[in-house]
């Protein structure tokens, strides 16, 4: 693993697992107690009582936001209304005006390597994007996965508003299945990256690996201040594949995760906590592992992009085909998750909050797993409660 700053101005084939794998489809060192800046816990102390939402809640589609898409991936709100995309087989971004549905393409991002699972996965804006107009992406490389930015420049003509890619972070494991891909800057102003341990299960629980892990850097791709072992961008480990992040209102963080052949999971994540693959999927009962809020059949979820929303986290399924809801109170599910949209749309890849009782969705029937329909892949916006 290398990994270097970079000045803010700048800006074979292995088979797949079965179908049952929900593919896409040691006592821990000592902890940092002097760091700086101390990573955020799963709860946050409140004079105030928590509200719990109604067990029952319901979602409606809204519109149809853009359609036409090639294997998106990654989804970005730029904060006037429009929406960045990745492409995680074309490797492009594309900008799409979230009145009309107009697409911009950016550029295409270079380096990028796409196989099986791999390619341009997820994108992130810099905390001071209004500044210095820098997008964050996670892509597979010819040996790597890893994490890049890159300046964006809208005065430019379409397909050449990208600078060139600055790497940020790099040597995180690389496969065909199991490539993780979802970043996102916390309410900390630190990034997140969720990684996969390609299929090579030792490597979730080895802290020395970036595989199986939820990572927690600075902007500019360093350990970030506070992190639970001293030196390390290892925020929690023992992950089989993370592709979704979220944090709740009192900057709780939550992330999905794929199954193999039992369950898929939701977690609240804490510093330093070990979900438990391969010694455990789901619900354990011994081992010293974090136990999960709520755990799925393979065949109803295969989770990707959890938001947050309206008092729940909202979990798009793969292979499931629907959109779940998990009412929360703290760190725990208050209510049975509930389950929307079933096979109306097919496989669903992403959800995003887009403010208040609104989450944008998108669908993923274009990557080689799904059944397209004429109008796939599509973004859509949704009402929830």
């Amino acid at each position: 693993m290398q990994r270097r700053a970079v000045p803010a101005v700048l800006a074979a084939a292995a088979l797949l697992l079965a179908a049952g794998c929900s593919s896409d489809d040691g006592a821990p060192p000592e902890k940092d107690a002097a760091a700086s800046s101390a990573a955020p816990a799963p709860s946050s102390p409140s004079g105030k009582a928590e509200e719990t939402p109604p067990a029952k809640g319901s979602v409606s589609v809204v519109r149809t936001v853009v359609t036409g898409l090639d294997s998106p991936w990654g989804l970005a709100p730029v904060g006037d209304g429009d929406l960045l995309v990745s492409s995680r087989d074309e490797a492009t971004i594309t900008r799409i005006d979230g009145e009309t549905g107009k697409k911009t393409e950016l550029g295409e991002v270079p380096g990028v390597a796409a196989e099986g699972e791999g390619g341009l996965l997820g994108i992130a804006l810099s905390p001071d994007f209004a500044s210095d107009h820098m997008i964050y992406a996670y892509f597979t490389s010819a040996s790597d996965n890893r994490i890049v930015r890159m300046l964006y420049n809208e005065r430019k003509p379409a397909g050449e508003q990208l600078g060139a890619p600055d790497t940020v972070f790099r040597g995180i494991p690389k496969g065909v299945v199991h490539n993780g891909g979802r970043i996102a800057f916390g309410p900390d102003r630190m990034l997140y990256a969720g990684t996969g341990e390609t299929g090579d299960t030792g490597l979730a629980q080895d802290k020395k690996s970036l595989g199986g892990k939820i990572l927690r850097l600075t902007p500019d791709g360093e350990p970030a201040p506070g992190n639970p072992f001293p030196g390390s961008p290892v925020y929690s480990y023992g992950h089989r594949n993370v592709q979704g992040l979220a944090w709740d209102g009192r900057q709780r963080l939550f992330a999905s995760e794929f199954g193999q052949n039992t369950w898929d999971e939701l977690n609240a994540v804490a510093p330093g906590d070990n979900y438990g693959w391969p010694e455990a999927e789901g619900h354990a009962d011994e081992g010293g592992f974090h136990n999960p809020i709520a755990q799925w059949s393979t065949a109803d979820a295969s989770p990707s992009g959890i938001a947050y929303a309206e008092g729940s986290v909202w979990m798009a399924g793969l292979r499931g085909e629907r959109l779940w809801r998990i009412p929360l109170k703290g760190t725990e599910a208050s209510a049975k998750p509930q389950a929307f949209l079933e096979e109306e749309y097919g496989r669903l890849r992403t959800v995003v909050a887009a403010g208040g009782d609104r989450l944008w969705l998108v669908t993923s029937n274009t990557d080689g797993r799904g059944d397209p329909k004429p109008e796939d892949d599509r973004v859509l916006e949704l009402k929830v409660s």
